[in-house]
């Protein structure tokens, strides 16, 4: 039998998605540096609401203040004024419920929506199971488990992935020579 703690877990990552993880504290006010998990850094602004997921609690919050730094987002949360008081929150995530995720292009997915899918040859063969999307300077790269527990590494590209459809949940592949040696 699953705890509590583990049932409302579960239900967060089905109705939820990361857009942030919190790094470090930031001054001496309560803000802190958030390395940003999504490609739409522009959902970080003054009064949007998000939930904290740290190690102990899930709480929400709603950016106070905003601050664009290198690579880096700084963000302030109505109600949490001091270093101490965010520290507690280092490494927490930042969720967004599904509903709100940024819109995407056609044939663009999210990597949440991928990682889980079966995969299959164009031919009806059974390969494995999506376990990671790997981005690189090219393209992504979906990482497939196979039922004997190998790994292959399939490039993200038209020639090879067919076709992606959460819906049935299901990849279609093309296996090029090589990629399964």
């Amino acid at each position: 039998m699953q705890n509590s703690n583990t049932d409302k877990k579960q239900e967060l990552e089905k109705d939820y998605v990361c857009v942030g993880v919190l790094t470090k504290p930031h001054g001496v006010k309560g803000a802190v540096k958030v390395f940003p998990m999504t490609d739409d850094v522009k959902r970080f602004k003054k009064g949007q609401e998000f939930l904290l997921r740290g190690r102990k609690q899930t709480i929400p919050v709603k950016v106070e203040t905003v601050q664009f730094f290198k690579q880096m987002v700084i963000l302030k949360f109505e109600g949490i004024n001091t270093p101490e008081e965010i520290e507690t929150y280092r490494e927490a995530e930042l969720l967004v419920d599904k509903e709100h995720r940024v819109g995407l292009k056609r044939d663009e997915y999210f990597i949440s929506d991928i990682i889980g899918l079966e995969v299959v040859s164009d031919e009806g063969e059974p390969i494995g199971q999506v376990t990671d999307v790997l981005t690189t300077g090219a393209n992504e790269v979906l990482v497939i488990e196979s039922e004997d527990g190998r790994e292959y590494l399939f490039p993200s590209i038209k020639e090879c992935i067919l076709g992606i459809d959460p819906e049935a949940g299901k990849v279609t592949a093309h296996i090029m020579p090589g990629l399964m040696d």
